[in-house]
């Protein structure tokens, strides 16, 4: 009897599509081809013999010129670990006690995630990529315009972050211009970030005495302040210095105040290559390593073991313009050249990629941010911030920008894993199968379909389809895209709201701005 071609067709065609929907499902997180966490560090830009100059160079630095304009209570706690204030002010390090604190500083710093399941672990050279800034202009890709950032820009931002896996953290990437009051825009910054996500925050506050306020609503969140200590989900952003070489005064006094509230501190040095720093790469990174040197032991002389990381930020300047220039290949070797120097001290470590000058999120968008992307993973970056969404050098960001941004690290982080060399993927015995009387080519093969999804990522909106099959789609646009998964990512509650008896409370104790 003869089958039924229609069944075979169906047949066929039913186990194309089960095989299909099979290779679409999401991978276990173990199994993933990319993760937050993995190991990088295969790129050095400096030779042992740099890196060694860099730290004795900076390690002069502290000795012979030290920091000026630490607040009293500072001076106090570094002159009682062992500086010395001058008589001109300024403060300076010895090398012994900088040595002591680098070898007793605290090496491993994990950053907690509100709900337990991305927490992110600062040690060897596990990257993570995330948000950060405080851009004050929030990109219209339609209009091609920009105009003030708001709080609800802010809640959403981190609403999308929330849904994208390539991106493991959320340091706050805007200032919300619609709130006046520095004391409400703390407050509501922090509200609107952890109504938005679960996963680690960061933020910056203006004031010390705002920090006890904000660190009370912590508490009801986590569900009191032994549960906050247990696991502290927000960390502090803390600019505690005036580059070239100044303690920012406020800042420490912000930074202070965060300890004795067991809040993680990012110490974080911004100079500016041929402004406030000097203008060489390695003059630049002298100069961030020695300033956050002397903030770890600041750190460590208030409170022994505090989480912090090494937040060396060194921007690139065009010196033609005055106009900064974070989207570029000097600013990759910055941060690359700082991520090994972090290395070297084995501390946790953060620096700045992924910035784009482009002012909409265009092809120089994407070469500007993926080049400083990969070289920041490559080098084994813990934190590589500011990492998507950030446009205009800073000043600007976007929500489409944003998503294509997952899209961009996600092959960023293919770049960090490297190449597996195993006796398995050097796949001789696939060789010889497929050539000595095989079908003479790997599609379809046992080998290849068990690995398509474990070793090959595969972009979310990024477009591989031939110009017929594009043109068969209607010419799908990118942008156009990332518009569609924004509004599909906010037409839903957010997963991380607060619950309603939660949130009133909240509400009835501080002025939230956010719609309920």
């Amino acid at each position: 009897m003869t089958a039924d071609p229609t069944i075979r067709t169906n047949l066929r065609s039913g186990g194309r599509a089960a095989r299909r929907a099979a290779r679409a499902a999401p991978l276990d997180r173990a199994l993933r081809p990319i993760r937050p966490g993995m190991s990088g560090g295969a790129y050095s830009p400096l030779s042992q013999a740099d890196v060694e100059k860099i730290h004795h160079t900076a390690l002069d630095a502290l000795e012979r010129i030290g920091l000026a304009d630490a607040p009293q209570s500072g001076i106090d706690s570094l002159t009682a670990a062992g500086c010395t204030l001058g008589n001109d002010g300024r403060l300076r390090f010895p090398r012994a006690l900088v040595e002591d604190t680098l070898a007793r500083a605290n090496r491993s710093v994990t950053l907690f995630s509100r709900d337990g399941q991305t927490d992110l672990n600062l040690s060897g050279t596990r990257v993570h990529y995330g948000t950060a800034g405080a851009a004050v202009h929030m990109v219209d890709v339609d209009g091609r315009a920009y105009r003030e950032s708001t709080l609800q820009d802010l809640h959403d931002a981190a609403r999308i972050c929330d849904a994208l896996d390539n991106i493991h953290f959320v340091q706050r990437p805007m200032v919300a211009r619609d709130i006046t009051d520095s004391r409400e825009l703390d407050l509501n910054t922090i509200y609107a970030c952890c109504s938005g996500t679960f996963k680690h925050i960061g933020t910056s506050f203006t004031d010390a005495s705002f920090v006890a306020p904000a660190v009370e609503m912590l508490h009801m969140i986590a569900g009191g302040e032994e549960k906050w200590r247990e696991r502290p989900f927000v960390s502090n952003s803390n600019c505690f210095v005036v580059p070239p070489m100044k303690f920012a005064t406020e800042s420490c006094l912000v930074m202070e105040e965060c300890i004795r509230h067991g809040v993680p501190v990012l110490l974080l040095s911004a100079g500016m290559a041929g402004a406030t720093a000097p203008s060489t790469i390695a003059g630049a990174i002298v100069q961030a390593v020695a300033e956050c040197l002397a903030g770890l032991v600041y750190v460590n002389a208030v409170s022994p073991g505090h989480p912090a990381i090494f937040g060396t930020w060194p921007f690139g300047l065009d010196l033609r313009t005055g106009a900064m220039t974070g989207g570029s290949g000097e600013q990759a070797l910055l941060t690359a050249g700082c991520a090994q120097m972090h290395r070297f001290y084995g501390l946790p470590g953060g620096a700045a990629a992924g910035i784009a000058d482009a002012k909409l999120p265009d092809m120089q968008a994407g070469w500007e941010q993926m080049c400083s992307n990969v070289m920041a993973g490559l080098s084994g970056l813990n934190m590589v911030y500011e990492a998507a969404g950030m446009h205009a050098s800073l000043l600007g960001f976007c929500h489409e920008s944003l998503i294509l941004g997952d899209d961009l690290i996600g092959q960023a982080l293919r770049c960090v894993r490297g190449i597996e060399v195993t006796d398995e993927t050097l796949a001789l015995d696939q060789i010889a199968e497929v050539c000595l009387g095989g079908s003479g080519h790997y599609l379809g093969t046992a080998q290849t379909l068990s690995r398509m999804q474990a070793d090959h990522v595969y972009p979310t909106l990024g477009d591989r389809t031939s110009p017929k099959e594009w043109e068969e789609k209607g010419k799908p646009d990118l942008l156009h895209k990332a518009r569609e998964r924004k509004e599909e990512i906010l037409s839903r509650r957010s997963p991380a709201r607060l619950p309603p008896d939660l949130d009133r409370v909240i509400r009835e104790r501080f002025p939230i701005h956010l719609p309920s």
